[in-house]
């Protein structure tokens, strides 16, 4: 999408969204805002929170303190944001689905429900459909159409198995009872090398990671109810009248149990009104991504409906270990 078409989209998109300035007004920090990312710098989910960080500090009247915490696919810095002490001075930043996931798989001692308030969603990691820039499969229904044709004929790849893609990709084929060779990968980079070199037929991995590789591979789908904010010309599967499972990565901030409830609320504002401003939007942009707010409690129940329906999938895999 062109920069000047998002910002106007966005602009429209967000000037009906309520700020919650009295909220804001009301929380007042002393202390540094420590961000606790359970992922290594310059990633992803990194990118935002820097972006929060960055137009955070425009609306606080102290500094925000970004603490990545990479290990065990989240697990090491949501454990450490769980214990942190609950005076509202630690949050953590983190893709929800991921950590959805791999808490769940591993039966960790901290998952998103437990062990922490959710605070608000302010992106999301949508999975898409990508085949290499000489595929002979323009859509999405014609890759269906061959692979129901010519069941394990083909290769697909994901960043490992109990990942959010994954579970996105395996969704989609069980859901139109697609029979394919899975190949893991470590990470979204190495998916989207391995759809370029031609390793395999197909991939599902962020949209995020397909811009600026236009040229090299082709986005067949969008696995989600609407059309990405930034990728706005590939179509849902919905679209082309093909099953999806809505398993995506949200990126949601969490504050570990006890804080405050008026802090929550004070935090929750600020984040509402971070992903209100220009330049949050402009720095995701930069990354691929958009501002996707949704408050505490919209998204809690949103990470309660992916982990009853990627339920079965996660079990299967459970079983095969």
């Amino acid at each position: 999408m062109h920069r000047r078409t998002f910002l106007n989209t966005f602009a429209v998109a967000t000037a009906s969204l309520s700020l919650g300035t009295a909220a804001l007004a009301d929380w007042k920090p002393r202390r540094p805002l420590n961000v606790i990312v359970p992922y290594s710098a310059g990633g992803g989910v990194d990118s935002f929170a820097r972006a929060f960080a960055a137009a955070a500090e425009k609306l606080l009247p102290v500094p925000v303190v970004i603490v990545n915490r990479p290990g065990s696919a989240g697990l090491v810095g949501a454990q450490e944001a769980a214990s942190a002490r609950p005076d509202g001075n630690t949050i953590m930043i983190t893709s929800a689905g991921s950590f959805l996931m791999a808490s769940t798989l591993r039966k960790a001692d901290v998952n998103p429900f437990d062990s922490f308030q959710t605070v608000s969603q302010i992106g999301n990691l949508v999975p898409g459909l990508f085949v290499p820039a000489n595929s002979p499969y323009q859509t999405a229904n014609e890759l269906a159409e061959d692979i129901k044709a010519r069941p394990g004929a083909l290769r697909w790849a994901h960043t490992g198995r109990g990942s959010f893609l994954h579970v996105a990709g395996q969704g989609f084929l069980n859901a139109n009872d697609l029979e394919v060779g899975d190949v893991p990968f470590k990470g979204g980079a190495n998916v989207r090398a391995a759809i370029i070199g031609e390793q395999v037929d197909f991939g599902f991995v962020g949209v995020n990671v397909g811009r600026g590789f236009e040229s090299e591979m082709r986005a067949l789908a969008v696995s989600s109810p609407q059309r990405d904010g930034i990728m706005s010309e590939v179509p849902t599967f919905a679209e082309l009248g093909l099953n999806f499972l809505d398993v995506s990565s949200p990126i949601v901030t969490f504050a570990p149990n006890g804080v405050d409830a008026e802090i929550v609320s004070g935090i929750e504002a600020l984040l509402a009104q971070v992903t209100q401003t220009e330049e949050f939007a402009e720095l995701m942009l930069v990354k691929g991504n958009a501002p996707a707010y949704l408050n505490g409690a919209d998204a809690e129940a949103k990470l309660q409906a992916m982990l009853e329906a990627a339920g079965p999938i996660l079990e299967n895999i459970s079983e095969s270990k």
